[in-house]
């Protein structure tokens, strides 16, 4: 008596068909998680693992050539970010168009007399970065070329331009993403400026 035969698709040969569309079918679920998170998660409030810990040690050194008010700016390091009051670090870089954007109203949070302003010129040439802040003008009291991107990496930057807060005793405080906005000055930023300047 012969086998009963098994009805088509059955066996090793149906296995073989699922776990060809296997990759497919994991890749639609990445896709489907990736597009929910872009329409309904805010790029600005990008989680970060640095928030409450002290900054990276890193050493950056100046932008070469760059000069402020007929002095030399110096490039900076973690030591220079406990300075006993708040410190800004915004990195950014000639080639960013929304830097270009932020970059007024970093000229305008210069004035204010609370905090230092850092910047980490990232990936960018010398004379591309001085004729950057030759033309917008340059709030920053220091200015370190991270020309390899490395530093930036350790600070957990996704893009340019990225800003942070860091307290008194060199600790990450508050992290944006994106170039800063009015709005975002106003109701991020300043809050927590605030905040820092009344627990140190």
């Amino acid at each position: 008596m012969s086998a009963p035969e098994l009805p088509a698709g059955t066996g090793p040969r149906r296995r073989l068909r699922l776990l060809a569309f296997l990759p497919l079918a994991l890749f639609l679920g990445l896709a489907a998680v990736f597009v929910v998170r872009l329409f309904t998660g805010d790029p600005t409030k990008l989680p970060s693992a640095l928030i409450g810990r002290p900054a990276p040690a890193f050493a950056l050194p100046p932008v070469e050539g760059l000069v402020r008010d007929g002095r030399p700016v110096p490039g900076f390091g973690q030591a220079d970010l406990a300075t006993g009051r708040p410190v800004l670090v915004n990195v950014f870089a000639s080639w960013c168009a929304p830097c270009h954007q932020e970059h007024p109203l970093l000229m305008d949070l210069a004035r204010d007399g609370r905090f230092t302003i850092l910047g980490i010129n990232q990936k960018d040439r010398p004379e591309n970065a001085r004729r950057f802040l030759g033309r917008l003008g340059n709030p920053y009291s220091a200015v370190g070329a991270d020309g390899e991107g490395r530093v930036s990496i350790e600070w957990g930057v996704y893009g340019v331009p990225e800003t942070f807060l860091v307290s008194g005793d060199g600790r990450i405080l508050y992290k944006h993403v994106g170039p800063l906005t009015p709005d975002s000055i106003r109701n991020g930023l300043l809050p927590e400026i605030t905040r820092a300047l009344a627990t140190r």
